[in-house]
This record gives structure tokens, C-alpha cells and sequence, in this order.
């Protein structure tokens, strides 16, 4: 079956929701599972407190970096969409360019294993959130892209998209405790 090959604004568009809603899942299950809140909020640990503003405005900040990633799967959309594995491809630009060959030296990427004091296995415990972020980003992207008609799919990630900006909005709102 041929695919038509997505033009850059509704991919641009997929790309921000899946990318959103990914990070959200995989943030959230990591914060729990490897007590984020624990690591941000130790002395020194480089993060802003686990109760910042900022933190919240992590998942509504990701259209900047979806539209990113959008404008990079765009160059190869004739070698991820519509192609048997093509998510497999698109997975392995995420992890080969994003995370392990990155040009600066962050935990976890090649010059981060080289450069900084933090211990390897802390430094490999990210890869249960970024590993699995890039892969399911990956395979949903393709899937949405490759079945532009299945609109209940379309309807429910835009839910998603809209709960994943207005959970932490309304956790701002919240009273404090």
C-alpha cells in the first residue's frame, strides 16, 4: 500500500501531541519509579525543586521541541512513513542524535559517560525514561501517520494533548498544602 507522504503542518502538529503525551507518560511513570522528586530536591543536584513552576510547565513547554523533532522527520519522511520500520528508524535518529551522540556532554550520552562525575549506573537508570520515551513516540507518530483516517485515534490523542496541558495548570491552581 502506498502512502501518501504528510505535508510539514499536520505532521508538525502529530509530532507536538504524540511528543507531548509520551513525555507526559514517561515522565510521570519515571518521577514515580525512580524518585524523581528525591533527586531534584537533593542539594546541589543540579534540577530546579521538584515543586517549581517550571517542573509543571514541562509538558506544555514540549510544543517547542515537537515542532523540532517535526522539522527533522520532515527531511526524512520518505524513509519513516509508510516504510516497514520506519519507526524503528525514526526511534534510532531520537537515540543516535538525540541522546547518545548529542555534541554536549549531558548524563547518559556518550561524552556524558566520559565527562562527568555521575555514576554510570545513575546515568543508565535514565535510559528506563528516554529509551522508552523515544521508541513509543516513535511507534504512535508513524502509526498516526501512516492511518491518516482513523479519527477516533485523532480525537483521543487531542484529548490526551489537552490533559497533559491542563493537569499541571490546574496543579498550579490548586490551594497549597
Amino acid at each position: 500500500m502506498e502512502y501518501p507522504q504528510p505535508r510539514f503542518l499536520p505532521l508538525a502538529v502529530k509530532t507536538v501531541i504524540c511528543h507531548t503525551a509520551t513525555y507526559f507518560l514517561m515522565g510521570a511513570l519515571a518521577s514515580h519509579f525512580l524518585h524523581y522528586e528525591e533527586i531534584f530536591n537533593q542539594p546541589n543536584s543540579g534540577y530546579r525543586p521538584f515543586t517549581s513552576p517550571w517542573i509543571l510547565f514541562g509538558p506544555p513547554l514540549q510544543v517547542f521541541r515537537g515542532v523540532l523533532f517535526a522539522s527533522v522527520f520532515y527531511l526524512f519522511r520518505e524513509s519513516l512513513f509508510g516504510k516497514p520500520n520506519g519507526w524503528l528508524r525514526m526511534a534510532w535518529i531520537l537515540i543516535g542524535v538525540g541522546i547518545l551522540g548529542t555534541f554536549a556532554a549531558p548524563a547518559g550520552s556518550l561524552e556524558g559517560f566520559i565527562f562527568t562525575t555521575t555514576p554510570i549506573a545513575l546515568q543508565l537508570r535514565s535510559y528506563l525514561e528516554i529509551m522508552s520515551q523515544a521508541l513509543l513516540l516513535s511507534a504512535l507518530l508513524c502509526y498516526w501517520v501512516n492511518h491518516p483516517g482513523k479519527k477516533r485515534l485523532s480525537w483521543s490523542l487531542g484529548v490526551v494533548y489537552f490533559l497533559c496541558l491542563a493537569l499541571p495548570v490546574l496543579a498550579l491552581m490548586a490551594p497549597k498544602r
